[in-house]
């Protein structure tokens, strides 16, 4: 048995026994969808640096670095500064006005079924992009690691998924957040440990490392040349060069705060003062792993080469390639191992994100008015809704192939939460005159800008693009905020006005919150 099969084996073994752990622990739709509250703010912390460090990160930045150099480092300040946004803006008044999902905060003063069946619309749509991203990860590396196992690409996506599917369906958010752990613990100390040695081959010289990235040889059309990685000017090119790498910090910074997959990680504790401490560990452990993007992905540029990375499972096989390269066979399937693990936390909180939204927000409150028709029925869609998003997702994995960039495909989950959710989170919590109709166009129109710009981007039209732009947050974020400030003015809503007074005490301090989120 080859060291990285046996260490997948490990891993899937013990989260499985966290799940049966967390199963017998899971009764109840508090404890199915927010572990019951009981999550303290280190857990939590590690938890959310868990759900947001994915194998778009791990994988997909790592890869763009190693290709285009200094370009594919802003990917990495993006996501970190990302986090100031969750911190000042929507973590304490998500956790005093909510209960499930982002939804309830916009219901608490809005017209409920119309705001959380757009809502619900907005997060099944972000996560099934983000998963999609996982989902391809996963089937490249694990197809590549088990080759000699025999193990198709397609394979591997059906087995990430039926995993996925399994801690969710059993296990609960509970189950979630315990792999989530694990898998940041493994993650953080995966990532020191390569970072150590890519500075060891370069005798801990930090001037010959930045001076081996300023010459970087690979092939160009079969012409060798030689590039500094340092300059920019690699991946975003004139003449929209700077716009798009604007667009792209706009999707990445506003979008953090409007993921469901982050946001519902801040029910799970008891308290806002938690949700803030959760934030700042989450913070320091995000910000680490970012810095060191920088020592994976030059050092895969470097010492690895992009000639032996292009024809070796490509972009995303940077980081395990050069863990096999520094430390050997037994390093790589370590290191395989952990994408493997990052890659089932982050689809295992995409998927609860997602079926919670559907059966909290659409099921039992738009189709039956907030009142489930027997106990436990909420519980029951959200865990039917789980497999049915799993299969979705593993069927456009396989579709769409293992060559997908996963950072570009989690880029464009940004640029639609940023469109969609964060205008109408932020209008809700922050303006009086805000209402149900300028939440709706809000949703509405972020949702449509971001998907029409980025089908008729050069991502999707490869030959004379409409819109010029690989990320079209510069306009769509725009947008969804014009769209949700005009439809609030067409129309005025006297009780959501009425209400804002006291949504507003209640995010701001919390008081009554545990009487609107008890059962």
């Amino acid at each position: 048995m080859s060291p990285a099969l046996l260490m997948f084996l490990v891993f899937i073994a013990v989260t499985l026994w966290i799940t049966y752990w967390a199963a017998r622990r899971s009764s109840g739709a508090s404890a199915f969808f927010a572990a019951n509250r009981q999550i303290s703010g280190w857990q939590n912390g590690v938890a959310v640096a868990g759900d947001y460090m994915s194998a778009a990160s791990f994988l997909g930045i790592a890869g763009i670095i190693a290709f285009q150099g200094y370009d594919g480092f802003m990917y990495s300040v993006g996501w970190l500064v990302a986090y100031l946004t969750v911190l000042l803006i929507v973590a304490e008044p998500l956790r005093n006005a909510g209960k499930y999902t982002m939804a309830d905060v916009l219901a608490y003063r809005l017209s409920p079924r119309p705001v959380r069946a757009m809502a619900a619309l907005s997060t099944l749509t972000v996560s099934t992009f983000y998963m999609i991203a996982q989902m391809v990860g996963a089937g490249a590396l694990v197809a590549l690691l088990l080759k000699e196992t025999g193990i198709s690409y397609e394979a591997a996506v059906i087995g990430v998924g039926i995993l996925m599917i399994t801690y969710v369906v059993f296990g609960g958010m509970l189950a979630t957040t315990w792999v989530q752990i694990i898998k940041a613990i493994l993650l953080m100390t995966g990532t020191v440990l390569l970072s150590v040695l890519v500075l060891a081959h370069f005798d801990f010289s930090l001037g010959k490392f930045f001076h081996a990235i300023a010459h970087v040889t690979y092939h160009e059309n079969g012409v060798p040349v030689t590039k500094d990685f340092l300059q920019p000017g690699l991946r975003f090119t004139p003449p929209y060069g700077a716009l798009d790498l604007i667009s792209l910090g706009l999707a990445l910074i506003f979008g953090t705060a409007g993921l469901p997959h982050i946001l519902i990680r801040f029910y799970t504790v008891p308290d806002a003062k938690t949700a803030r401490i959760s934030v700042v560990w989450a913070m320091a452990l995000i910000g680490s792993f970012y810095i060191m993007t920088t020592f994976l992905g030059f050092g895969a540029a470097t010492i690895v080469g992009r000639d032996v990375i292009a024809v070796n499972g490509g972009t995303n096989m940077s980081a395990p390639l050069l863990a096999q390269a520094l430390g050997g066979d037994i390093f790589f399937a370590f290191v395989a191992a952990i994408a493997f693990a990052t890659i089932l936390a982050v689809v295992a909180g995409l998927t609860i994100s997602a079926s919670t939204s559907f059966a909290h927000d659409f099921y039992t409150n738009v189709i039956h008015h907030g009142r489930a028709r027997r106990a436990g029925e909420e519980v029951w869609v959200a865990r039917v809704t789980a497999f049915v998003v799993g299969a979705v997702s593993i069927l456009i994995a396989i579709l769409l192939g293992p060559t997908a960039n996963v950072a570009f495909l989690v880029a464009l989950a940004f640029a639609v939460a940023a469109s969609a959710n964060l205008p109408v989170i932020v209008l809700s919590l922050f303006w009086r005159r805000f209402n149900t109709s300028g939440a709706v166009a809000g949703l509405g129109t972020g949702l449509v800008a971001s998907i029409a710009l980025i089908l008729v981007s050069p991502s999707i039209m490869t030959d004379d693009p409409l819109f010029p732009l690989e990320n079209p947050g510069i306009v769509s974020i725009p947008l969804g905020f014009l769209g949700a400030v005009l439809g609030a003015l067409l129309r005025q809503e006297p009780t959501a006005e009425a209400r804002f007074a006291e949504l507003l005490v209640r995010a701001n301090t919390g008081l009554g919150a545990e009487r609107a989120v008890g059962h």
